[in-house]
């Protein structure tokens, strides 16, 4: 933001902003008692997803770059299994996720590519 550095000109970096977001928003959605476990394990994953971006594009050799966009895939994913877990246990329902899905897959897509 402040520095002006190359990630946040990458594609993906946009579309990890844009998710952060939706899941933020997501999260206003499950129950108070979820506050503390699952509410803020999907909010650490996405902005692991982002941040991860942010540090690997940083970097200067290749294979450290790929390691931290391997380690923000993997934040993707588990988003993937959070969500799945919250609709498992009723608290939202896949009409409610459609805009979320659409991220994660896309950023996992892109992300894969980069890896």
């Amino acid at each position: 933001m402040f520095l002006g550095l190359a990630h946040s000109k990458l594609d993906v970096y946009n579309i990890a902003s844009d998710l952060v977001l939706e899941c933020y928003h997501l999260m206003e959605l499950l129950p108070l008692e979820e506050r503390y476990n699952l509410v803020q394990q999907i909010k650490r994953a996405a902005l692991s997803v982002k941040l991860n971006i942010a540090e690997g594009a940083s970097h200067k050799t290749i294979r450290e770059r790929k390691r931290f966009f391997e380690i923000s895939r993997s934040s993707v994913a588990e988003l993937d299994a959070a969500f799945e877990m919250c609709v498992k246990l009723g608290f939202l329902q896949n009409d409610k996720l459609k805009k979320v899905a659409q991220l994660i897959v896309r950023c996992y897509q892109m992300l894969s590519k980069m890896t």
